[in-house]
């Protein structure tokens, strides 16, 4: 029953390499299954095991960031698998790492904030409807919370965000963005996946309901999407009103 649904066939030789060693063989995928799900599929944990090994680096993608994913945002997975896919695009273990990594401003012209992993995030499909323009509102695109990055020298208070498109590949997002033959970044890829991206900026295709809901500057949104659907942006943020910041005391 534990492991009916697994993918990964047993192989008692590592295909690593013959001084690995594994070469006298593999637990089996019960065991290991039982043991990361004690472990609550700590990703940490699950990243190290796939080092190991590409015999545990194929289960980790397979099995066991899926279950991490499901376990960290059960409701959003749900709805992102509802099209009838068995799959996400991209794979598991690139949105595994959407959920928990901030990937910072360092693609965007607003100061460089390099990529740091955070505890948890709230993704919100609400949020994401502020993202898509009305031509687009048919789209499924849920996003995080804006991750705060404070006094960034002139830049001031930086916020960084990240998303996921649910069955981007047939989306109106994608078609729009062929449609007005939106150039790949040159040079940047996607930190989750390693896609191309596009730039929505240049597309013009950021709307201004995107800098309430962040709480951003006018024109001050950088947003990149990948082919996979990943998308990932910063903005610079507004300052707190007096009635919101913290209080000086004499």
């Amino acid at each position: 029953m534990l492991v009916d649904k697994m993918l990964v066939p047993k192989q008692y030789r590592c295909t690593h390499s013959a001084t690995c060693l594994c070469t006298k063989g593999h637990l089996s995928e019960d065991a290991i299954y039982l043991v990361f799900q004690h472990l609550n599929w700590n990703p940490r944990l699950i990243a190290v095991m796939s080092c190991v090994c590409k015999w545990f680096d194929e289960i980790a993608k397979c099995i066991f960031w899926k279950e991490f994913c499901r376990t960290r945002a059960p409701k959003m997975m749900l709805d992102l698998q509802s099209c009838g896919s068995h799959s996400v695009d991209g794979n598991w273990k690139a949105l595994g790492k959407l959920l928990i990594h901030c990937s910072g401003s360092s693609i965007c012209s607003i100061a460089h904030v390099p990529g740091h992993f955070v505890y948890r995030t709230r993704f919100s499909r609400t949020s994401g409807k502020s993202f898509l323009l009305p031509q687009c509102k048919t789209d499924v695109l849920y996003v995080s919370d804006p991750c705060e990055h404070l006094d960034q020298g002139d830049d001031g208070d930086v916020g960084s965000f990240r998303g996921m498109f649910k069955s981007f590949s047939v989306s109106k997002v994608r078609k729009m963005l062929i449609d007005r033959q939106v150039q790949f970044h040159p040079t940047q890829v996607c930190p989750y996946c390693k896609a191309k991206l596009w730039n929505m900026l240049q597309a013009n295709m950021i709307p201004r309901s995107a800098c309430n809901r962040l709480g951003a500057y006018d024109d001050s949104i950088e947003c990149f999407v990948c082919l996979n659907g990943h998308m990932l942006g910063a903005c610079t943020l507004l300052p707190l009103s007096d009635s919101e910041g913290a209080s000086d005391f004499d």
